[in-house]
């Protein structure tokens, strides 16, 4: 059997393990599934998976695990009496928790005789098996390329690095990126709605500024790793003076400003702490834990 049809088991089937199960089906590998509650097993099953009747009986049916289950806790609770399986194996772990947990868990796998991958999914469940979408992973190069064949199933398979608490990291920090986003452009919207303005009208000039803004974030990430904010496109002082015209146009019509007023604080005190003449990418300095010389 080559790689493209490796055998692979998944442990839990809520909404994102079923998507992970499927998709897997999808692409031909022999899937055993397992899951506190059987029942949802029932249409992958339908779809040519393999129940199994126990957690050990799941990880003894393949040498690659994906466990996505609730937490933690969960994920020791149901690989505990299966760790004598998981000896010789991988573990694949999209379970969601912090990099802390990962560090725990690579240990977990290590001192039972197996390899360790901790991943983050970068989609919803609908998501699951579009090449477009990202899953993160940290930890052994070799043991993400050996089973890269079958990662790829279920999205684009991008490795962060050795360390295992990156996928952790770098979910949180997009998560955040994602509700700003998000929170910011459902702020516009009420802010033009108040003028009858449809969501559906602003959306797509919306998207064409948020290709702007990406220009603005790889201009500014080597600004970060350098230390030095030239405020030659325009200064924290500027954009203090323009976020009050924002401010003024939502309380105006009743918007929430929540979100202006947070962004205003940080812009203030980064002025404060002397970048007002900087560029906006100065803000980090504020953000951040103060550096120790």
């Amino acid at each position: 059997m080559n790689a493209e049809q490796q055998a692979v088991t998944v442990l839990g089937l809520g909404s994102m393990g079923s998507a992970l199960a499927a998709a897997l089906l999808d692409r031909g590998h022999p899937t055993t599934v397992w899951n506190r509650t059987p029942d949802k097993a029932r249409p992958l099953v339908g779809r040519g998976a393999r129940l199994a009747a126990t957690p050990q009986e799941a990880v003894a049916a393949s040498s690659l695990t994906i466990a996505c289950l609730l937490d933690y806790e969960a994920l020791y609770t149901v690989l505990d009496p299966a760790a004598v399986d998981l000896a010789g194996g991988t573990l694949v772990n999209l379970t969601s928790g912090s990099p802390e947990q990962a560090h725990e868990a690579v240990e977990w796998a290590r001192s039972r005789g197996a390899d360790y991958l901790d991943g983050a999914i970068m989609t919803t469940p609908p998501g699951v098996g579009d090449p477009a979408m990202m899953f993160l992973y940290s930890g052994s190069r070799q043991v993400f390329e050996t089973h890269r064949p079958v990662l790829a199933a279920l999205g684009d398979p991008l490795h962060l690095g050795t360390d295992p608490g990156l996928a952790s990291l770098y979910d949180a920090a997009l998560l955040g990126l994602m509700w700003s986003t998000m929170t910011g452009w459902l702020h516009g919207t009420a802010l033009v709605g108040a003028e009858g303005t449809p969501a559906a009208d602003f959306t797509p000039v919306a998207i064409r500024w948020l290709t702007a803004v990406t220009g603005f974030l790889t201009r500014y990430a080597a600004q970060v790793d350098a230390g030095r904010y030239p405020g030659d496109d325009a200064t924290v002082d500027v954009q203090i003076a323009a976020i009050d015209h924002l401010i003024h146009a939502a309380a105006a019509r009743g918007i929430d400003n929540a979100l202006p007023e947070l962004l205003k604080t940080a812009m203030e005190k980064a002025g404060a702490a002397g970048h007002g003449q900087d560029s906006y990418a100065s803000l980090i300095e504020v953000l951040r834990p103060a550096r120790r010389d």
